[in-house]
């Protein structure tokens, strides 16, 4: 169990725009210009922030390739009592890159982790997209070879949510149309240039739009790709096909509320489901957490 800091430092996980240079808060821009030194992924890429907010703070690469061999390293600089921050090229540290192995470590040697936010391409997809946001799922980029990403997304496809995945802008096409293979009739919005000038939200049934974003040739910009939940007869039937019977409103209440699911989310969502009125099933969840 993680008590009370007891190391003297500060690491700071700092979040720093995604494509708009003007994202980055006064804290981010205070955070950075305090470090003892700044911990990134390319030296280049954060060298051209901090140049761009007249920041001189010494950095050094850390990525996934030399992280486990500069963990002990901040330990030290945490112990002797310097601010040590820490960001990825683009958006918030930990989320789809390396930063999760850091926090760990310092937090397990009892040092002061404090996250300073910023933008992240996850939520800002997945709120352009439009598609319902109550619950979804973070997957970072499926496998690249066809056979892998085709059974992942068939893994994916069960999951009662929305679901969002990172692609390269030369494989965003192929990706989609396995998208498309695996779940013809789902919604999916594709998700490019976050906060830029040419940011670009295209959305569509998965068959139309593959074959959308096939026509226009290779794409510029990183790319997020939005998947629409399962409707209750799709999540069944997939239920179904992977040996199982779908689950009873009781079952399901048992399992959201397990989940940790808020009540009103959980009613809301299985109303929806069932095709019951949203204050029946509330009540029965009401009764199943006080049991």
């Amino acid at each position: 169990m993680t008590g009370a800091p007891t190391l003297p430092g500060t690491l700071s996980i700092v979040g720093t725009p995604i494509g708009n240079l003007r994202d980055a808060s006064p804290r981010v821009i205070e955070t950075l210009g305090a470090a003892d030194v700044v911990l990134c992924e390319d030296t280049r890429v954060t060298g051209k922030l901090m140049s761009a907010f007249g920041l001189r703070v010494r950095l050094e690469r850390c990525d996934e390739n030399v992280m486990a061999e500069k963990v002990a390293g901040v330990l030290d600089r945490l112990a002797a009592g310097e601010r040590v921050a820490f960001v990825s090229d683009a958006g918030m540290p930990g989320v789809s890159d390396p930063g999760q192995r850091l926090v760990d470590a310092a937090l397990d040697a009892g040092a002061h982790v404090e996250v300073v936010p910023g933008p992240s391409a996850v939520t800002c997809a997945l709120v352009a997209s439009g598609l319902a946001s109550e619950h979804f799922f973070f997957e970072g980029f499926l496998p690249r070879k066809r056979g892998a990403q085709l059974e992942r997304l068939e893994e994916l496809a069960a999951i009662p949510g929305t679901i969002v995945v990172y692609e390269s802008p030369r494989r965003v096409a192929e990706t989609l149309a396995n998208v498309a293979e695996v779940m013809p009739g789902r919604r999916v919005a594709l998700v490019r240039e976050l906060t830029k000038l040419h940011e670009e939200v295209v959305r569509g049934e998965a068959a139309g739009l593959a074959a959308c974003i096939a026509a226009r040739g290779e794409l510029r910009g990183e790319c997020v790709i939005v998947i629409a939940a399962p409707a209750a007869d799709e999540l069944d039937s997939r239920r179904r096909a992977m040996g199982g019977a779908a689950l009873s409103l009781e079952e399901e209440i048992a399992a959201g509320l397990a989940a940790g699911e808020p009540k009103s989310a959980l009613a809301k969502r299985l109303a929806k489901s069932f095709s019951l009125p949203r204050a029946e099933v509330y009540d029965a969840v009401i009764a199943a957490a006080s049991r």
